[in-house]
């Protein structure tokens, strides 16, 4: 359920995420997902993970170790899928990076995703498949 003030919260959110840096265990694309959900619903998905690794091969085999073959799949575990031409502001997109798969977030026809070189944006057509985050 999105808290009332989820579009106020999650604004925010991603003001604080264009000032930060890439950080695995602590801003990556996972968590920086897990952060939009945890802005939009109140609860983090990914508070079991979050600080628990220092690089993005840790991150995944604490993944595996959940039964889960990276971070798409946790989120597909955890939100229905929809078609990216129904995605509402707040919802997740697997789009395909330079660097791979990664969750973005959606806000109107963009996604923002945080990679290496910090936050940046692709269009929403990119995105494979999208996420409702409810």
């Amino acid at each position: 359920m999105r808290c009332t003030d989820w579009h106020a919260r999650l604004t925010a959110f991603l003001a604080r995420a264009a000032r930060s840096e890439f950080r695995p265990g602590d801003l990556d694309c996972a968590l920086f997902a897990a952060g939009a959900v945890e802005a939009v619903t109140g609860l983090d998905p990914a508070a079991s993970l979050r600080g628990r690794y220092a690089t993005l091969d840790d991150g995944y085999a604490r993944l595996a170790a959940l039964g889960f073959a990276d971070h798409v799949a946790l989120a597909q575990s955890l939100f229905a899928e929809v078609p990216p031409a129904m995605a509402w502001p707040g919802d997740l997109a697997e789009v395909e990076t330079a660097e791979g798969p990664a969750l973005g977030v959606v806000q109107g026809q963009c996604v923002y995703v945080m990679g290496r070189r910090g936050m940046g944006l692709m269009p929403l057509s990119a995105a494979r498949r999208t996420f409702r985050v409810d």
